[in-house]
């Protein structure tokens, strides 16, 4: 009797058990972004950003559907390379992620594009600004940053106005970055009435630039912008220093890091450096962006770089949508991330236009004293 009564005991348990199971939706969240190569410090910040949201999305117990979620995050390295990057986006895919956020470069998000595309599945980057990303016509592309038509423009607009400059000089690192936020710099300075006296270009993995900046020093710049990453910004601001060249140093969102002052081994003078963040808030919003910062800080022990908060939201975003739409099936929640509106991030309100593009994304301008980056003002 026991023996049969140890059965059905064993069976309604296993009964049980199973009915939990089929209760629970597994959903599986892509990250990429270059977690080796020169600029790893900004793809671990992008992913960490990732993990913070997932574990807790996790700890909320988010149901979708009726069904508690249960947030699996599946992070490829892309080495900040065109060809890995869409290796690794379709490896995601055949993986059967049910969202991706990344890529961190303009350069591995466009080309990733295509692939998440064809497959039907959303993703939001929550850093390439080149416009060409959002402007491909594909409705599974997002991001959560204003792009460099914007970036570049208003740098420009800054380089003239405010820091009056009379002769301004460009490189860029032939990257889709860094060349497109330099055109769009080069145009926001003539459109001003600013003068460009000298472009170069480099690439992302150089560290001698003796060459075009002996070219540049000729010409007497007052200003120098770069479009490109902190890794080759430091050395260049190094070989500056070395060559007796003063003029203030400028770049975008891939230069404006908690890395620049050590990537340029201590010679960057207050007030030299002057970049841009695609993102920003302030007033009463600040206060949820220094909260993430501080429990960034205490989860991994590191400070944020740039983009973790962005990672932090897109993520939000998406499980966001997929509650909404009662599935995390790609097909039935896209709908509902497309129409986004008034979503209350840590970076601010993200609201999504047609092309997927961020509606009334904001820019954070910096200038770095004693080491430390600072604020100078948030603008739209």
């Amino acid at each position: 009797m026991q023996v049969k009564l140890n059965v059905v005991v064993g069976a309604i348990a296993l009964a049980l058990s199973g009915t939990a199971m089929s209760q629970e939706l597994v959903v599986k969240i892509g990250h990429v972004g270059p977690t080796s190569g020169a600029i790893a410090h900004l793809g671990k910040d992008n992913e960490l950003g990732a993990r913070m949201a997932i574990d807790e999305l996790n700890a909320k117990g988010v149901t979708i559907g009726g069904k508690k979620a249960k947030f699996e995050l599946l992070a490829e390295d892309d080495a900040g390379d065109p060809k890995q990057g869409t290796a690794a986006a379709q490896k995601l895919v055949d993986s059967k992620v049910n969202g991706v956020i990344g890529h961190l470069n303009s350069g591995t998000s466009i080309p990733a594009s295509k692939v998440y595309s064809d497959a039907g599945i959303p993703q939001i980057s929550p850093s390439a600004t080149n416009p060409k990303y959002t402007r491909q016509g594909y409705k599974t592309t997002f991001r959560v940053v204003a792009d460099d038509v914007h970036l570049g423009g208003t740098l420009g607009k800054y380089a003239v106005k405010e820091l009056k400059g009379l002769s301004i000089a460009v490189i860029d690192d032939r990257t889709a970055y860094g060349q497109g936020v330099a055109d769009e710099f080069e145009k926001g300075v003539k459109a001003s009435g600013g003068k460009v006296v000298g472009r170069e270009f480099t690439n992302d993995k150089a560290t001698d630039f003796t060459a075009i900046l002996t070219s540049l020093k000729a010409k007497k710049p007052d200003v120098v912008f770069f479009g490109g990453m902190d890794a080759v910004a430091g050395p260049m601001l190094r070989q500056m220093k070395q060559l007796g060249i003063t003029a203030k140093f400028m770049g975008g969102d891939g230069i404006c890091s908690g890395e620049l002052p050590k990537l340029s081994a201590g010679t960057m003078g207050d007030d030299q450096v002057v970049c841009a963040e695609a993102g920003g808030v302030e007033g009463d919003s600040k206060k949820s962006l220094d909260d993430f910062k501080a429990k960034f800080k205490q989860k991994y022990n590191a400070d944020v770089q740039i983009y973790a908060p962005y990672v932090y939201d897109a993520v939000n975003v998406m499980a966001a949508a997929m509650v909404k739409a009662g599935s995390a099936e790609p097909a039935k929640y896209l709908p509902a991330l497309a129409k986004t509106e008034g979503y209350k991030g840590v970076t601010g309100t993200i609201a999504f236009d047609s092309k997927g593009d961020i509606k009334n994304g904001a820019l954070t301008l910096y200038t770095y004293k004693g080491g430390k980056r600072e604020q100078i003002a948030v603008v739209r």
